[in-house]
């Protein structure tokens, strides 16, 4: 429970901040050309018979704005006079326009308000980050200088690759540190450069490798090849996620200790902590499909071979793995194993800026190009909701995730506004561009049918990305 309240905290007031800056974004727009802002709210005051929907409101003496919080944590707005935005006020839009109105506006002001939300979550994203480099820098071990290589499953093996090749890039750019960007270059490459046995090869690729499924498969596609060998075992787990309650790991039980290593798990041969964890998400697979309590006991069973550390004598050890598959041991982390070869870069305040600004740039670039996949069924099953999103901050409270993820949800925040979809920023911008193309407004009716229309939208996706969140937690969808 513990864990789960330091994520959602986190969460909300991530949300809560990019929700106010991206509001006022539009509500300094507003007041700068002298149109009204009639409510400022975060989250949703939807009303529920008698109860407005308000958890609290206030409107400053001598202002027009009333400002407050509602009970729907959906996102947040800012109601401007005299537009037809998700208020649905069409009462107002029937009566005279008045000079203070959005409606009576110039487009290019008109235009500039509606980008403004936009633009602060961008500006925002990239001051963030610049912030980040100048107070932590930027730690990391280069792909090229990880000496044990990577691990590659079949497909990338069909396609040339061998287990402990070290990857140096591609005819797109040579691979900085381990991350997604990774894949997304040897999605799109047609060839990749390695180091092979201390030698310099060059592997053709197709070009047009599917990136989800580099990522979704099991194994996946390449990941950095790790030892089975145990770095820290521990002697108690929760018996569940938050639970206070605890029992002894099997780990613990049957005496791995530090050095250990793993060759064979239930009489198949491991190489690696990778080929270890592809063996146990077989066993998961396996449980998907256990009818009973004993089936799932019996497919718990499992049988370890280990190399002791203290004497390299071979022990075969029977044990039981917890409900979620665990052991209890951890193998060393990437930084642990190439703590050597870590390269770290400090930036001054002036320094940090460009740095900053060039990591959100290539952030955006790389949400932008795999928007590609959510137009397809894997995609579609990738989608997640609020319960995705929260699981992405750390179970612990880390100032630096903290900051990071709040900078990269801005830049998702800014992208998905800026869609042309009715009733997000970027379906008023395509309005607005219409409008000073033509000459001429869409019609009140228009608009109206266009918000209802982008509602309806934004709504069916959050019913499928909030379903998805729950297959996922019930085991129907990984």
């Amino acid at each position: 429970m513990e864990i789960f309240l330091i994520k959602l905290l986190q969460f909300i007031l991530s949300i809560s901040l990019l929700v106010l800056l991206h509001e006022g974004g539009h509500a300094l727009a507003s007041k700068l050309f002298g149109v009204r802002v009639e409510k400022f709210f975060i989250f949703f005051d939807v009303s529920i018979g008698k109860w407005s929907g308000k958890l609290f409101s206030f409107k400053p003496k001598n202002s027009e704005t009333e400002y407050g919080m509602g009970w729907l944590p959906l996102g947040g707005y800012c109601k401007i006079a005299g537009m037809i935005d998700e208020s649905m006020d069409t009462e107002q839009m029937k009566r005279d326009p008045q000079p203070w109105e959005f409606r009576t506006k110039p487009a290019w002001q008109r235009l500039i308000i509606m980008v403004a939300g936009v633009t602060v979550n961008f500006v925002l994203a990239l001051f963030i980050y610049s912030m980040i480099m100048f107070h932590w820098g930027e730690s990391y071990v280069r792909v090229a200088d990880m000496s044990q290589g990577m691990k590659f499953n079949t497909e990338a093996k069909q396609l040339g690759f061998r287990d402990h090749d070290i990857l140096v890039g591609t005819d797109k750019r040579p691979f900085k540190d381990f991350n997604v960007d990774v894949y997304r270059d040897l999605s799109e490459a047609h060839y990749a450069d390695i180091i092979r046995d201390g030698k310099k090869m060059r592997i053709a690729l197709p070009g047009h490798i599917n990136l989800l499924g580099m990522l979704k498969s099991t194994p996946r596609f390449v990941t950095p090849f790790t030892p089975a060998v145990v770095d820290t075992v521990l002697q108690r787990l929760p018996v569940a996620e938050g639970s206070k309650d605890s029992i002894e790991t099997p780990a613990w039980k049957i005496g791995l200790k530090k050095g250990d290593k793993i060759l064979a798990l239930n009489g198949k041969a491991v190489d690696s902590y990778n080929e270890f964890t592809d063996e146990i998400s077989r066993i998961n697979d396996q449980l998907t499909a256990a009818k009973s309590a004993a089936d799932s006991l019996r497919l718990r069973k499992v049988t370890l071979v280990v190399s002791r550390a203290a004497n390299g004598k071979q022990d075969t050890l029977a044990t039981t793995l917890t409900t979620d598959l665990k052991v209890g041991f951890a193998v060393a982390s990437i930084y642990q194993l190439y703590e050597k070869e870590m390269t770290h870069k400090s930036y001054s305040f002036l320094e940090s800026f460009p740095a900053g600004c060039k990591y959100g740039w290539d952030v955006l670039a790389g949400y932008v190009s795999d928007m590609q996949y959510v137009f397809t069924a894997d995609g579609a099953k990738s989608l997640g909701g609020f319960g995705s999103i929260g699981s992405l901050f750390p179970s612990q409270w880390d100032w630096f995730m903290f900051w990071k993820m709040t900078a990269f949800l801005s830049i998702i925040l800014a992208f998905m506004n800026i869609l042309p979809i009715p009733a997000l920023d970027g379906g008023h911008v395509l309005f607005l561009l219409y409008e000073i193309i033509a000459r001429r407004k869409p019609s009140d009716k228009f608009m109206i049918y266009a918000e209802y229309t982008g509602i309806t939208i934004l709504v069916i996706l959050m019913v499928v990305a909030n379903l998805n969140d729950i297959l996922r937690w019930i085991g129907v969808m990984q």
